[in-house]
């Protein structure tokens, strides 16, 4: 197990541990890019309260700008032949996806409240270490949003991610 830290450009922080023995490739995706500065200064890019926030894949320049990283990974779920049995519980950190289960790149999103609809779905990875860095992920889940381009749950002020890293 490894720990990481997402750091927001407003200064507010958000502590996980990852778990290589749940989702081994996906970790090793997610430690990559954190290698490779990958995170730093995209935005979280899809908020709905009451439900999770997502980031990992946009920058924000008056408009939503992919960024995509240059591999897609085996969804390590149990609907895709997988055993991965982490609940989509508050705090859970998973990786986003299309339609498609083995489509999962860069982009992540973290459980605000339990989601057990996504148990077995998505390839969870992780989770907060602390109640702070909960409640971080909670209050970005509040705040206001817009539809921009195309993309609804947008938040107004861009929450923009400083960087993440490797603590533990």
């Amino acid at each position: 197990m490894c720990k990481i830290r997402i750091e927001l450009t407003d200064g507010r922080k958000m502590n996980f541990e990852l778990y290589k023995d749940i989702a081994p490739k996906t970790v090793q995706n997610f430690l990559d890019l954190i290698n490779e500065k990958f995170f730093d200064g995209l935005c979280f890019h899809r908020v709905i309260e009451n439900f999770m926030i997502q980031g990992g894949g946009f920058t924000f320049d008056n408009k939503l700008v992919p960024k995509n990283a240059k591999n897609t990974i085996k969804g390590e779920f149990d609907a895709n032949g997988f055993p991965n049995h982490l609940k989509h519980t508050a705090g859970v950190i998973s990786m986003a996806r299309t339609m498609f289960p083995n489509s999962a790149s860069s982009q992540f999103f973290i459980c605000t409240v339990d989601t057990p609809h996504l148990d077995g779905q998505y390839a969870g990875f992780g989770k907060t270490i602390d109640e702070e860095s909960l409640q971080v992920a909670i209050d970005i889940s509040k705040v206001d949003t817009t539809f921009i381009g195309g993309y609804d749950d947008v938040p107004v002020t861009p929450i923009v991610i400083k960087t993440i890293s490797i603590i533990e």
